[in-house]
């Protein structure tokens, strides 16, 4: 990626859409075989994965990065600009995956998500309330 005049990561679009076209090669790959085997012993050095299993983690991956890439044009795209930015990435897998890389990007604080409160939640808190309420 290049570093474009406003200090965010950029690259351009046309190319980043070009590159993923060849995902099968594995000079184009990001997550390569022996990257995948090092995840695997960080997680637990005594397990060993399949070759199938292997070759669906890394088509997960490569699929994976590929919908995102292309997403990520297609907003760079829609805001009419020339470059790929971080923040179209951000946008894509807050929006699509519900994902967010500290770190990247802007650093303004995300506004917190508050959980929905289910209606058996409702009814315990009034529970608890009418029972604080004899004391």
């Amino acid at each position: 990626m290049s570093q474009n005049t406003s200090g965010s990561s950029s690259t351009n679009y046309s190319n980043a859409q070009n590159s993923t076209t060849g995902a099968g090669n594995s000079e184009n790959q990001v997550l390569t075989r022996s990257r995948l085997q090092d995840l695997v012993r960080e997680v637990d050095p005594n397990e060993q994965l399949d070759e199938e299993v292997e070759e669906l983690l890394l088509q997960i991956a490569d699929d994976f990065i590929e919908s995102t890439v292309n997403a990520s044009c297609q907003l760079a795209k829609h805001r009419q600009a020339t470059a790929l930015d971080v923040t179209d990435v951000q946008m894509h897998l807050e929006r699509q995956w519900n994902m967010w890389i500290p770190g990247f990007g802007t650093d303004e604080l995300r506004p917190y998500k508050r959980a929905p409160v289910t209606e058996a939640h409702k009814q315990r808190m009034a529970l608890i309330r009418k029972q604080m309420k004899k004391f």
